[in-house]
C-alpha cells in the first residue's frame, strides 16, 4: 500500500511517500476493523509527531494519522463494541492511533462511527480527532451546562472551528480569541458571538466588557503558559479551564486565592493514550447527541483545503503557517 512516512524528525519535507505490506483484516476476538481509507485528516499531533516532539504509543503504527474515513473491508465486526451494528461495505470515519496517511489503515470498532448522511469522505475524515476531543474536553471534562458561555483559545484552528459549531448548536453562546481581523471575521461568520483579536485587544477586558463583569463558564485552552492567570482573570464564579496543548509553554504562575476564593478549576487531558473504552463512550455520545444534528444537515464541518496523499508535506506546510481556518484533509 502507498503510505507517508517520516524519513526523520524534523522539516514538513521529512514526510515522504513510501510503500508498506497491506494490513491483515484483524482476527475474531480482537475488537478491531480494517478500513480502505479514501480520506484522512491533518491534526497538530501529527505536525509534533513529525518533529519528534510526539512519542508513538506503544503499539501505534508509526506512520502519522490520526483520523481515517473509508469502508470496511474486514476484521471483528461481531465484537461487543460493535454498538452501532457497522456491517462490511459500510462507509466509517474512525479515531486511531495512527497510520492514517496510508491507503489502508486499522482501527478500534468502538472508535467507528457511520457517516453522517450526505457525506463525502472528506468531510466525514474531518470528524473524528476535532470531535471527540471538543465532546470530551467541553462537554465531558469542562461541563458546559445549558446557559452557559464557552470561551475558545483559537476559535479558527480546526478544534476552534469544531467547538464553535458544536457549541453553537446546543444552544451556548461562545467567545473566541484569533490572531487576525480576517480570522475574527470568519469566526463570527461560524456563529461565534465574540471575536477577539488577542494581538491587538485584551481578551480579558473584552469578555468582561461582554459578560457584564462575570465572566465565562469555561475555557478550551490550546495556549497555557503566561495565558492562564489571565483566563484566571475572566473566569466566573465556579468556572472551568480544560488546557488540551500547551502552545504557550508549560509553566504558569496563578493566583491560587482566586482558585478558592471563587471556587474555580483547572484541568486538561490528552486524547491519544487514553483507553478505547473511554473513546467508547465519547463515540456514543457523539452518536446520540451530535450525529442527529449531523444527519439533519445541521452542522456540518469546515475544511479549508484538500491535498493528495503524496502531498502530505504541504499540508503539513499550511497547517505550520497557521493560515487555515478549519479542517485540513487528505484523498486517499
Amino acid at each position: 500500500m502507498r503510505v507517508i512516512e517520516i524519513k526523520e524528525f524534523g522539516a514538513p519535507e521529512m514526510l515522504v511517500p513510501a510503500t508498506r505490506p497491506d494490513p491483515v483484516a484483524p482476527a475474531s476476538g480482537s475488537g478491531e476493523i480494517l478500513i480502505k481509507v479514501a480520506a484522512a485528516g491533518i491534526n497538530r499531533p501529527d505536525v509534533l509527531q513529525r518533529k519528534g516532539f510526539y512519542p508513538v504509543p506503544a503499539g501505534a503504527s508509526d506512520i502519522p494519522g490520526l483520523e481515517v474515513a473509508g469502508e470496511i473491508i474486514g476484521g471483528d465486526l461481531a465484537h461487543a463494541d460493535n454498538v452501532f451494528g457497522l456491517q462490511l461495505g459500510d462507509k466509517v470515519c474512525a479515531l486511531v492511533q495512527g497510520g492514517g496517511y496510508a491507503q489502508f489503515c486499522t482501527a478500534p470498532v468502538a472508535q467507528c462511527l457511520p457517516y453522517p448522511k450526505g457525506f463525502t469522505d472528506q468531510e466525514a475524515a474531518a470528524l473524528p480527532e476535532t470531535f471527540f476531543t471538543v465532546w470530551s474536553n467541553v462537554f465531558m471534562r469542562g461541563e458546559l451546562a445549558e446557559g452557559e458561555t464557552l470561551l475558545v483559545q483559537g476559535g479558527s484552528s480546526g478544534i476552534g472551528v469544531t467547538a464553535i459549531l458544536i457549541a453553537k448548536a446546543l444552544g451556548h453562546k461562545v467567545f473566541v480569541t484569533a490572531g487576525t481581523d480576517e480570522k475574527c471575521v470568519a469566526c463570527i461568520q461560524l456563529g461565534a458571538d465574540l471575536a477577539i483579536n488577542y494581538k491587538t485587544q485584551d481578551f480579558v477586558e473584552e469578555v468582561k466588557k461582554a459578560t457584564d463583569g462575570k465572566g465565562v463558564n469555561v475555557i478550551l485552552d490550546m495556549v497555557t503558559g503566561a495565558y492562564v492567570q489571565r483566563e484566571i482573570d475572566c473566569l466566573a464564579d465556579d468556572g472551568r479551564i480544560v488546557i488540551i496543548a500547551i502552545q504557550g509553554g508549560s509553566k504558569a504562575e496563578v493566583s491560587t486565592n482566586q482558585i478558592l476564593r471563587r471556587r474555580l478549576t483547572i484541568t486538561g487531558s490528552t486524547l491519544r493514550p487514553r483507553p478505547i473504552s473511554f473513546k467508547k463512550q465519547i463515540a456514543q455520545q457523539l452518536h446520540t447527541r451530535i450525529w442527529p444534528l449531523l444527519n439533519a444537515g445541521k452542522l456540518k464541518p469546515v475544511i479549508y483545503k484538500t491535498f493528495t496523499l503524496e502531498h502530505a508535506a504541504d499540508a503539513h506546510s499550511l497547517m505550520e503557517s497557521s493560515e487555515h481556518v478549519g479542517k485540513i484533509v487528505l484523498t486517499v
